[in-house]
């Protein structure tokens, strides 16, 4: 630099003139080169991502002609899934449901209490039915709860209830010996009850029964046909359970729920009675009894306290045993 390209300022100080144009250029220059290379790397990146593009076949979405009276490109119908038929066999008895003599199977059902509701023995309702097994009944079965050539009625399914006869105490026959048992098919009780009659004649002579009170004890609950289907006893742990007439026991036993150790006798076609809440049984099935036999002792069985539960029931239905029993 040249001493005559210095200026003097007022003030003494010297500027030095100005760079020339060309070093301006050369400042300039690496920017320019960095945004080439930028440039080219963008370029080649795009025509990379261009040639994928171009090599990748390209598929459109499948167009269904639904055109109407295009019958050659109807749309697929599908069919609906085949369902596997199973062969539902009726119940059996089902072809008698509701006719005079059959009952329908309900829920918690029991043939035990079956038997008891239609008066019958629940043997010869397992021997009618041609059951197997009897603790094998299904709900909506329909059985015969009636001897099998007896045919009733509608009108004798609902014949009233008769007051039974109440006779004096009388002399009894000792059992006859070798008498059917109970799953025979004449009447249960007719080895026991001098003329009583088969389940084929239900008339007035059935209501010739000589009734006894079934205890000594005092009646502490009044019969209530929807509460209290008999008369209740209150008396102490082993008093005596008597037979309130001739008959045979048809159960014995304690499967019958809500009535504890139970025996249920049959006393001619159309009476049954039934001593629950024993403590103890003293008869066995089948077994021909008197009236005044001792056939069980009191207790608490299926109760809240020691009592007996009497029932007498007349083709199944529960009767007040009031009116039959003499007085005291």
């Amino acid at each position: 630099m040249s001493l005559a390209g210095l200026k003097a300022q007022p003030s003494g100080r010297v500027i030095p003139p100005a760079q020339p144009t060309a070093n301006v250029r050369m400042l300039k220059t690496p920017f320019q080169a960095f945004s080439r290379r930028a440039s080219a790397v963008t370029s080649l990146v795009m025509v990379a991502l261009l040639a994928a593009c171009a090599q990748t076949p390209r598929v459109g979405a499948v167009v269904e002609d639904r055109a109407v009276g295009n019958a050659g490109n109807k749309p697929q119908v599908l069919a609906a899934p085949v369902v596997p038929v199973v062969d539902v066999k009726p119940l059996p008895g089902a072809e008698n449901a509701g006719k005079p003599g059959y009952y329908t199977v309900k829920p918690r059902d029991t043939l035990i209490q079956i038997a008891l509701d239609n008066g019958q023995n629940w043997r010869d309702l397992a021997r009618w039915n041609n059951l197997g097994n009897v603790n094998l009944i299904e709900v909506g079965q329909v059985l015969r709860v009636v001897q099998p050539g007896v045919e009733l009625s509608a009108a004798a399914t609902t014949k009233p209830v008769l007051t039974a006869k109440v006779d004096a105490p009388r002399q009894l026959a000792a059992p006859v010996a070798g008498a059917a048992p109970a799953s025979a098919p004449s009447a249960a009780a007719t080895a026991a009850v001098a003329g009583a009659k088969p389940p084929a004649s239900r008339d007035a002579g059935d209501d010739d029964v000589s009734w006894g009170w079934p205890t000594a004890d005092a009646v502490s609950a009044g019969f209530d046909e929807q509460r209290n289907k008999g008369l209740a006893f209150s008396g102490k742990a082993g008093d005596a359970v008597l037979a309130a007439a001739d008959g045979r026991v048809i159960y014995a036993g304690s499967e019958l729920r809500g009535y504890g150790n139970l025996i249920i006798i049959k006393h001619n076609a159309a009476y049954l009675t039934a001593y629950a809440h024993n403590q103890t049984l003293l008869v066995k099935d089948d077994q021909a009894v008197r009236k005044g036999q001792k056939i069980a002792e009191m207790g608490s069985s299926d109760a809240d306290q020691v009592k007996l539960h009497f029932e007498v029931r007349k083709q199944g239905k529960p009767i007040d045993p009031a009116k039959l029993l003499p007085a005291r």
